[in-house]
């Protein structure tokens, strides 16, 4: 049959005989390059090739202690940290975004607290907020009568502004800036507005000490304030941003009070993280209405789209394009909505299996803040001279921000694998070298050896075969040898 032609076949031409299969064991521990071997084969001495044996063992079990040790520690995904401060000739200026700590001008507001409640209502969204039950019959009340207010139009056209009356100084690096250089941005204090947000390529500061000095007039007498609803401060709130992130407060924010000189010195701090395993942020991550990457921009998006899902509808806010809440749907389903994403943690930030986890690449400005009583004697008389107000209205008004560079660098914190697959190998093959005197060379030399031993091995069950009791059964093999072999022949 088939099988006995195979059989006589590797007999003739690959199966060796045995003194040749000694010889070639004889030839490999003679001239291989692990070192030891060779003199375990060769010396005569039994007692040298104990010691040799015991020495060649050592070696053995120490490299691959070392070896399991190294593959361990790669696979714990370990990195290092390294802060590198770059001075540069020229900077980038940060965006900076401006609020009034009161929010809507007192003209227009009929009743403060309603508004209030209304307000944070929507701006629940980026801040938490928790509505008292006492509020809400009169809540009710007034949303029934009021069925088309728009809180969105309402706070764009009665809450903060910003022109020449408020901005009453703008100069930036020399060059004077002017309202219309800002861009407006709703946040959770209201009407913000942000100046550098197009992150022009001009808008760079080559001298440190020098940056953007502004001098606000935020009306008091305008604007409302509600102690009662803990709305105690005035001033200017502001913070210091990239300029292709939205502002995010949320307690962030550096604050400017009225008779103040604020000095803000800030400096550029990159921060660059690892990917999974290693670090906890996804490379390949997008954001639809956002350019860069940001946890807070993610978080956004992510809370649009499962309030778009839930109320058929979006908040302004929020980015999209989807149609906006009115203030029924805000209070019926997009504040229950806001609460039930915190509770069951659909949109959660920060390591690598949550929704919105860390950026790859993050730019942040720490700040350093200084204060002074703004305007002595002459200035308070020139201020009041020239604005026609009483000096006592210019302490009670007037907010003066510098903002600058401490000095023209930038600190890089950057996120390293500790351990890459070069240096594994490089230690992997310096436990080997060190040990056993073994290089790739040797490797090969030994995955040949085994393949070799392992053909022959495979030749001799092979040859076995037909000798088993289950391959001499002709009743039962015959019509199976037959078919093998008119497959052969038509081959």
């Amino acid at each position: 049959g088939i099988l006995e032609k195979i059989r006589l076949c590797l007999i003739k031409k690959l199966q060796p005989h045995l003194e040749d299969r000694r010889k070639y064991h004889q030839e490999f521990a003679s001239s291989t390059s692990f070192h030891g071997v060779h003199n375990i084969v060769q010396t005569r001495s039994k007692t040298r090739k104990v010691l040799w044996l015991l020495v060649l063992a050592g070696c053995l079990a120490i490299v691959s202690w070392q070896i399991c040790s190294r593959f361990i520690y790669y696979f714990s995904w370990p990195t290092t940290t390294t802060v590198v401060v770059q001075y540069v000739e020229n900077i980038k200026f940060p965006a900076v975004t401006f609020c009034n700590l009161n929010r809507f001008q007192a003209h227009a507001v009929s009743n403060l607290k309603i508004i209030f409640l209304i307000w944070n209502i929507v701006s629940a969204i980026l801040q938490k907020f928790v509505i008292e039950d006492k509020y809400s019959q009169e809540l009710n009340d007034f949303l029934a009568g009021n069925q088309n207010f728009s809180i969105k139009e309402f706070t764009r056209k009665n809450g903060f502004y910003l022109n020449s009356s408020t901005l009453l100084e703008c100069n930036f690096f020399g060059k004077p800036c002017y309202p219309q250089d800002f861009e407006h941005v709703f946040t959770e204090y209201g009407n913000c507005f942000t100046f550098n947000h197009n992150d022009l390529s001009a808008r760079r500061v080559s001298l440190s000490g020098r940056g953007l000095h502004l001098l606000f007039d935020i009306q008091q007498d305008q604007f409302t304030d509600e102690p009662a609803l803990g709305f105690t401060d005035t001033g200017i709130t502001f913070l210091i941003h990239s300029p292709q992130e939205l502002p995010r407060f949320d307690g962030l924010g550096l604050l400017a009070p009225v008779g103040m000189h604020a000095q803000v010195a800030i400096r550029q701090l990159k921060s660059i993280i690892q990917e999974y395993p290693w670090g906890e942020c996804k490379p390949d991550i997008k954001l639809q209405y956002h350019k860069i990457y940001s946890t807070n921009g993610c978080l956004l998006e992510c809370k649009a789209r499962y309030i778009q899902d839930w109320c058929g509808c979006l908040p302004f806010i929020l980015p999209g394009n989807g149609t906006e809440c009115d203030l029924l749907k805000f209070y019926k389903c997009v504040y229950p909505a806001v609460y039930d994403i915190e509770i069951k943690g659909l949109c959660t930030v920060g390591t690598h299996n949550s929704t919105c986890p860390a950026p790859c690449e993050e730019t942040d400005y720490p700040t350093t803040v200084t204060y002074s009583s703004f305007g002595g004697e002459k200035a308070t008389k020139y201020f009041s001279a020239k604005l026609k107000k009483t000096p006592e209205y210019i302490r009670q008004n007037l907010v003066r921000i510098e903002i600058k560079y401490h000095d023209l660098s930038y600190k890089i914190t950057q996120q390293q694998k500790a351990l890459t697959i070069s240096e594994l190998l490089a230690d992997v093959g310096g436990q080997l070298g060190l040990f056993c005197g073994a290089s790739m060379i040797t490797i090969i030399e030994l995955l040949e050896y085994i393949f070799t031993n392992f053909c022959w091995m495979c030749i001799f069950f092979l040859l076995k075969a037909p000798e088993m009791p289950e391959w001499n059964n002709p009743a039962q093999n015959q019509p199976i040898r037959k078919e093998k072999e008119r497959g052969i022949q038509e081959c």
